[in-house]
């Protein structure tokens, strides 16, 4: 039996009626929703308190987007939902009908690398791994953020168009965390992409 398998089992023994004390909830309401990942149409049947981050990795097994801290601290979870990037583990599934989500897995294939991937081989924007996926998706908003004119805590003029520095940079991806500390890696990886570098 997977590791999962032997979580779902105890999970359920502890929701059996069995358990003395504990209060049973209802049937848990379900809801269908449909939404466009990764340039493919998907519809599911969900409860409807299922995260956007468990529909991905349990539902649909887009494992690339990583559950850190379950809280939107860490943006491990970082996905991008009609140009923009948000913590999929704040938001419930069944809010996304119709929209359109980038993860990870849609960015680029081991064959053909989106920039900002190659960027981050090239640079060694990642030690252990784990919050890359969502430091990449992150970073690819950041640009069009950027590009779009949208201003950050950093920019000096919210009237002006945002440049890319260093320090609008790193304010901008300060909801992903890098436990390894890669930072500076990650920052170059991203001022290569934004100045078209190879």
């Amino acid at each position: 039996m997977s590791r999962r398998g032997v979580l779902a089992v105890g999970c359920a023994s502890l929701a059996s009626p069995a358990v003395a004390g504990v209060r049973q909830p209802g049937a848990p309401v379900m809801s269908r929703v449909s939404f466009t990942v990764n340039g493919e149409p998907r519809t599911l049947e969900l409860d409807t308190r299922t995260t956007l981050l468990d529909a991905l990795r349990e539902h649909l097994r887009l494992t690339g987007t990583k559950k850190g801290c379950d809280h939107g601290q860490c943006g491990a979870c970082t996905v991008v939902v009609g140009g923009r990037r948000i913590n999929s583990c704040l938001t419930l599934a069944v809010m996304h009908e119709g929209d359109r989500i980038t993860t990870i897995e849609g960015l680029g294939r081991p064959e053909a690398l989106h920039p900002m991937q190659a960027a981050f081989v090239k640079h060694d924007g990642y030690q252990c791994g784990y919050c890359t996926p969502g430091q990449i998706c992150s970073a690819v908003a950041v640009l069009e953020e950027i590009k779009a004119g949208v201003p950050s805590h950093a920019s000096a003029d919210i009237t002006a168009a945002p440049q890319v520095t260093t320090d609008e940079l790193r304010e901008r991806m300060s909801g992903n965390i890098c436990r390894c500390g890669a930072y500076s890696n990650i920052i170059e990886a991203i001022a290569e992409v934004a100045g078209g570098g190879s």
